[in-house]
């Protein structure tokens, strides 16, 4: 029995970035989000109809797991491109797509250090996902040398300006067009690179952009170990043949109950099994303390004074907080049919 499961996933909003890209948000149900946990820079693969069939293509996340933001991919259009051209002609809000986990290890180590990002036209995308991720997550700079063909070719070219106003000195953004400065040369990534030899490289784009910009900082004594480079490659088949949907959600009346405590005033809530206590307050509206939702930080402490629940991670609260009762409530499920929980 295969061990792969496909997520019909509904959208939210489409995008038009440039006159040949867009970006596709999604909407999350509550059980789904426990599959879409993801780090930044993985990609989805998506199904695309064909006819009777359907082919698989891999788009990049833009969005950041930690910001709080929708997951979010960008698909540029390939003249000749199946899956680009249905997406981008035919995909509108509301519009149900198959999905597959995120995967992908084009993913950065940590966010505590300066990092140096090459992005060429669509190669942008990934390496939002990561440049979002290190402003909000880290204190340090990122150097972003990002190459289009022209200035309408720049997608997220507002965002990274309010990037830059948000963040003022820790984005460093290089706009290299081919309009006016030519196609990118070794010259042009020496002179932006020089002196950045010991940082982190990300690089994606097309494959001659990231040829110069590989054997340039080669030459420069970047260390191999250092140099990240995303590839897309053609599917040797479809996954989704050998993959399963997921299967549906469990019933309402097999939901527990809590009673919640938080800023003074009691709720009384119907838990679904499948869901984690974060995302139940949130959807009623509760202003439940959160920050990660990852299982990182201790800012959803809350505390269980009767019942019981399971943490799916854990990698902040020691024995000693357990044995007292508290969980995380980015990712505490229920196990007992009661449970009453209280904020401090």
């Amino acid at each position: 029995m295969s061990s792969v499961h496909f997520h019909r996933l509904r959208v939210a909003e489409k995008t038009d970035e440039t006159h040949d890209s867009c970006s596709v948000t999604f909407e999350l149900a509550p059980r789904q989000r426990e599959f879409f946990g993801y780090r930044p820079g993985q990609f989805l693969t998506v199904r695309i109809p064909d006819g009777d069939s359907s082919i698989a293509r891999c788009y990049s996340l833009a969005s950041s797991p930690h910001t709080g933001e929708r997951l979010r991919i960008a698909v540029k259009r390939v003249d000749g491109g199946l899956g680009s051209n249905w997406i981008c002609d035919h995909v509108r809000a509301g519009t149900e797509i198959d999905v597959l986990e995120p995967a992908g290890t084009f993913t950065p180590k940590s966010y505590g250090e300066d990092h140096l990002l090459f992005a060429g036209g669509s190669g942008i995308t990934p390496i939002m996902s990561i440049l979002r991720s290190l402003l909000a997550e880290g204190d340090g700079r990122a150097y972003l040398y990002y190459a289009n063909r022209d200035e309408d070719s720049v997608i997220f070219k507002g965002e990274l300006k309010d990037l830059q106003a948000e963040h003022p000195g820790r984005l460093v953004i290089h706009h290299v067009l081919e309009s006016v400065q030519g196609l990118p040369t070794a010259a042009s990534v020496q002179a932006y690179a020089r002196g950045l030899t010991g940082l982190p490289v990300f690089i994606c784009g097309p494959k001659p952009f990231m040829a110069v910009v590989r054997e340039t900082l080669r030459e420069l004594g970047f260390p191999r170990e250092k140099v990240r480079v995303e590839r897309f490659n053609s599917l040797g088949g479809n996954p989704f043949e050998a993959a399963t949907p997921l299967p549906p959600e469990s019933p309402e009346e097999d939901a527990a109950e809590v009673d919640v405590a938080i800023e003074g005033r009691q709720h009384k809530l119907a838990w679904p099994r499948d869901q984690r206590l974060l995302d139940l307050l949130v959807a009623h509206g509760l202003n439940a303390p959160s920050s990660c939702s990852e299982g990182v930080c201790a800012s959803c402490e809350c505390r269980v004074l009767e019942g019981e629940v399971r943490m799916v991670n854990n990698q902040v609260l020691e024995e000693e907080d357990l044995a007292d009762g508290y969980v995380l409530a980015c990712q505490a499920l229920p196990i007992t049919d009661h449970i009453r929980i209280e904020y401090s």
